[in-house]
């Protein structure tokens, strides 16, 4: 099983399935496994910490068997405490929650490392990055969000390139190995821009399934390749 490490600083590519065909799911994380994919991001929403409904633990563990590939669960809900062991047993390998989720984001965190799982944390649009002040040391996965949560295809949010820099910056003052991950708008143009503002993991949705069955390897391509 893969454990989400994303070795060196190579850019990875985690193809979100929110834009996947969701009648085909397994077969849809082979193609994207076959095609090149890093890690396989999950978009988790239950229409109150955002304005729409995905998926819940029992899609991820019918998911697990259909690839090796690192399982990067973003929980977009709240409260999000209770359910983070049902991911955990369900085969996620990152689980991400957002600070405003809570209620007490340095917990949750311990928590999510106690049960043996990769910590990460999301940062909306209009969180800053002064918030990780204090939980450099317990955080395994940044992401940074450049569209708002809660649905696909949206346009990327140019302000957040800065914010991206920021965190790369506090991420090389800590000496610890924490990915830097972006979700939201991403394409070979802004994947080029958020690479150079250090992210190391690009999360892409239309950017990848949008390119149609049979050209999702060309999608991850050019998306590497332009970071």
């Amino acid at each position: 099983m893969a454990d989400g490490d994303a070795p060196g600083r190579g850019v990875k590519i985690a193809p979100s399935i929110l834009a996947a065909d969701f009648a085909r799911l397994g077969e849809e994380l082979a193609a994207i496994e076959a095609a090149g994919a890093d890690l396989v991001h999950i978009d988790v929403m239950d229409g109150h910490y955002v304005p729409n409904i995905t998926i819940g633990p029992a899609v991820v563990k019918a998911l697990r068997p259909h690839t090796d590939l690192a399982f990067d669960v973003h929980l977009m809900i709240s409260p999000v405490d209770p359910y983070l062991a049902d991911f955990a047993e369900a085969g996620a390998d990152i689980i991400t929650v957002h600070p405003e989720a809570g209620p007490h984001i340095h917990s949750t965190l311990q928590k999510i490392r106690g049960m043996g799982k990769k910590a990460g944390v999301s940062l909306n649009p209009g969180t800053p990055a002064k918030m990780l002040d204090y939980l450099m040391d317990s955080v395994d996965l940044i992401l940074v969000m450049t569209v708002n949560p809660g649905f696909g295809g949206q346009s990327f949010i140019h302000s957040q390139i800065d914010k991206i820099a920021a965190i790369r910056n506090r991420i090389d003052k800590s000496g610890r190995d924490i990915l830097l991950e972006v979700d939201g708008g991403v394409n070979p143009e802004t994947a080029a821009l958020a690479r150079d503002a250090g992210a190391d993991v690009l999360v892409a949705g239309t950017g990848v399934f949008g390119a149609g069955r049979g050209r999702y390897q060309e999608a991850i391509d050019a998306l590497r390749a332009s970071a």
